[in-house]
């Protein structure tokens, strides 16, 4: 089974982004497909990221924290 054919899994990384795995369709708010350029995808959780939905990274130096 490849990777596309997989069931996603979305998981929380602590007080970081979102991970999804496997085969999911991103959209952005206005309907437009987006095309992921990896097998795993980094989505933001801060709101503080420079090219949402994914992360950069910017939630470490925003001290972003979570419970999950």
């Amino acid at each position: 089974m490849s990777a596309a054919d997989r069931e996603a899994t979305i998981t929380p990384y602590p007080d970081g982004p979102l991970l999804v795995r496997g085969a999911v369709e991103l959209r952005t708010t206005e309907g437009e497909p987006i095309q992921p350029r990896r097998r795993t995808v980094a989505l933001c959780r801060c709101g503080l990221s420079t090219i949402k939905p994914f992360c950069d990274g910017t939630h470490k130096a925003a001290g972003f924290r979570t419970d999950a």
